[in-house]
């Protein structure tokens, strides 16, 4: 949510957000209510004033006369035509508060789709294999490390299993990455998956991306641990020395991902139920703060990827792809040779207020102003995209599959998956 005094100082820029994001939203008509809110506010409250008026004149007389009572009459006759046309404009404008997009930074492209997208640097060698490599899904089946027949037999489409050596592995690579995230100074923490409205309402997940999540009786599955993450202050005043807050959340995720019908129909690469470990940031409102503060989150993304010996790229994400509350936004892509291309496997966001001030958090500046931090998240690892690449990358003309050095110790000084 952007503050409406910082909406009407900056109509151009909310204007282009509104545009170049595609978001259904008739900003004029927003403008409109908030001028009939102002004045229909400033009319109650000077009826308000003439009622304490009348209250007062009446207790000094002891005894209300007939021409006190008519007025006085008077008095509440207007406050009951007012009142509820105040509160009708102002729950309709709260609604439409929520619906406007953060402005985007100076730097982000201007897109239509994400074929706009702005590919930024390529980092590591993409390998060349002397054998006909094969498919994640063909590797899971030959070594019995994944069923995806069983698991649509069970769960339905896109269930899957994971077993033996690949169950190992992806919580070997979770147990890297939380203590890498741990030596980085992040208040560890395993979230709740099911959540009250008001933390996807916060998080900005909903109202615009409501179809997406799967509900549970009057709460909802997560897609994230983002929106826990960021609920945790919900409602609170920090205190300034606190920030920033680095906190780096591990749980289940759940997307019905009904955006993406026909896509990526085959294998692990869109799936509705997986595992991922976030992290989120709150610190000063200051772009000066918060800005290397979100450089360094992508970078700890960058370097679990280059510890993992994965070939990766860097986008800077277009304004058409990158969501209503985001200031900045990257993707890191990493190679999958069966697609012949690089895959989605991070994604890191810069939000400013506009998620803290849904959440009504705040802190006091140093001048004593009460205002609403930074928020930023990045992705640290989701599985089982992730074990994608590390199938694919990884595997050996025998059918087997090396392991990444780095997990090696987190396998007990295991080496392969499989025996050829």
């Amino acid at each position: 949510m952007l503050d409406s005094k910082f909406i009407f100082e900056n109509v151009g820029r909310v204007r282009d957000a509104i545009k170049y994001k595609k978001i259904t939203l008739d900003l004029d008509e927003l403008i409109s209510l908030d001028e009939k809110r102002r004045k229909f506010t400033r009319e109650v409250e000077e009826i308000q004033r003439r009622r304490n008026e009348h209250t007062a004149q009446v207790k000094q007389a002891g005894k209300p006369t007939a021409e006190m009572i008519a007025s006085g009459k008077k008095i509440k006759d207007s406050l009951v035509g007012l009142e509820p046309k105040l509160k009708t404009i102002e729950a309709k404008l709260s609604k439409m508060m929520l619906l406007v997009p953060n402005v985007y930074s100076e730097d982000t492209p201007i897109g239509s789709d994400e074929s706009d997208n702005k590919e930024l640097r390529k980092v590591g060698e993409i390998p060349s294999f002397d054998f006909t490599p094969k498919s994640h899904d063909e590797i899971g089946k030959d070594l019995d490390i994944i069923d995806i027949e069983r698991g649509v037999k069970v769960a339905g489409f896109r269930g899957y299993y994971l077993k033996n050596d690949l169950l190992m592995l992806q919580w070997a690579l979770f147990s890297y990455c939380l203590r890498k995230m741990h030596d980085k100074g992040f208040t560890m923490m395993l979230t709740p998956t099911m959540v009250h409205e008001m933390a996807l309402i916060g998080s900005g997940h909903f109202p615009a991306g409501k179809e997406e999540v799967y509900t549970v009786d009057d709460n909802f599955l997560v897609g994230t641990s983002e929106p826990a993450l960021l609920a945790y202050r919900a409602d609170e005043m920090i205190d300034r020395s606190e920030l920033p807050l680095k906190y780096c959340g591990i749980s289940p995720c759940y997307r019905r991902e009904i955006g993406s019908y026909g896509k990526d129909t085959k294998g692990l690469y869109r799936v509705h139920e997986f595992w991922k470990i976030e992290q989120v940031v709150f610190c000063e409102n200051d772009l000066s703060v918060s800005m290397p503060l979100f450089e360094e989150m992508l970078s700890y993304a960058e370097e679990i990827l280059q510890e993992l010996a994965l070939p990766y790229r860097v986008l800077a994400i277009c304004t058409a792809d990158m969501g209503p509350g985001k200031y900045k936004m990257y993707d890191l892509e990493t190679w999958m040779p069966s697609r012949k291309s690089y895959g989605e496997t991070h994604s890191c966001s810069h939000l400013t207020d506009w998620q803290s001030r849904r959440l009504h958090i705040r802190y006091k500046d140093a001048s004593g102003k009460t205002v609403h931090p930074h928020a930023m998240n990045n992705t640290v690892v989701a599985s089982p995209r992730i074990l994608i690449a590390i199938l694919e990358n990884y595997q050996q003309a025998d059918g087997t599959v090396a392991i990444p050095k780095v997990l090696q110790p987190y396998m007990n000084g295991q080496t392969l998956i499989g025996r050829g």
